[in-house]
């Protein structure tokens, strides 16, 4: 690693204000993706400002039929929290899946959605509930939010405090991780919300959407047999040594298959 700052913030606008004093610098949260990228030597900042123990970015609630989750929350706490575990089980369900219990006890739900890889999980339980993210400049609507690989609506200097999930009446999630890293190769998210289905896919393609054609069947009949007859249009999926595009795509498919079946149960 190259020589950089330390400075362990204590308060959203002191890290705001010192990443706008900083232009190379980066935040810290659980430093999963970050740490490693700077060891690569693939990221060079100049300054890193630690954010974990700020008392604005922590909390999980539940009110008014809304979840919010602090961004700052580890994926073990959603995935242990009780308050998760009754408002939207498979938000816990998928916080427990992700990556190994290393990346789960360091791992914040705000740094996975401010860094959207594309093989992130939550990105798709965001995208599926239509949640809300809130930075502390304003308001971001989960089908804005997310914009291609790496890429959000984030505005330099903007750094995520929460998001809000909407409370669905069913959710489930469904992965086929990958076998070393725990990412997913395809997974997909459905919620209902009163007829409305939501199906968000990640892993798969170059950043996480939604298969509207899945959402348009299974708002007519909540069934694993309403997507029997589709296929996820593999032309701009991911293809590597793992699987070709039209493997990821049939991945996609089974996995929604599976999460909706987990529905009826």
């Amino acid at each position: 690693m190259h020589s950089f700052s330390y400075v362990k913030a204590t308060s959203v606008k002191q890290a705001v204000d010192l990443l706008a004093a900083n232009a190379e610098a980066k935040l810290l949260s659980g430093g999963m993706t970050l740490i490693p990228t700077m060891k690569a030597r693939l990221a060079q900042p100049s300054h890193l400002i630690d954010i974990a123990g700020i008392a604005e970015l922590s909390g999980i609630e539940v009110k008014d039929g809304k979840l919010t989750i602090g961004a700052a929350t580890k994926h073990v706490e959603v995935s242990r929290s009780a308050v998760v575990k009754k408002a939207i089980p498979a938000l816990a369900y998928l916080a427990g899946h992700i990556g190994d219990p290393q990346v789960r006890n360091r791992g914040t739900i705000g740094g996975s959605l401010a860094n959207n890889d594309p093989a992130a999980d939550y990105p798709s339980a965001a995208l599926s509930l239509g949640a809300t993210i809130v930075t502390n400049k304003r308001e971001i609507a989960a089908d804005d939010y997310f914009q291609g690989m790496f890429a959000t609506a984030l505005d330099a200097g903007e750094m995520i405090v929460k998001i809000v999930f909407p409370v669905p009446a069913k959710a489930a999630y469904e992965k086929f991780p990958h076998p070393a890293s725990g990412y997913a190769m395809a997974g997909a998210f459905v919620s209902q919300h009163g007829k409305t289905v939501r199906v968000a896919i990640t892993g798969a393609g170059p950043g996480v959407f939604r298969w509207t054609e899945a959402e348009a069947a299974l708002g007519k009949k909540l069934a694993a047999a309403s997507v029997e007859s589709l296929n996820v249009d593999a032309s701009n999926l991911n293809e590597d040594m793992h699987g070709t595009k039209e493997y990821r795509a049939n991945l996609a498919k089974v996995m929604t298959k599976r999460a909706v079946a987990k529905l009826g149960k």
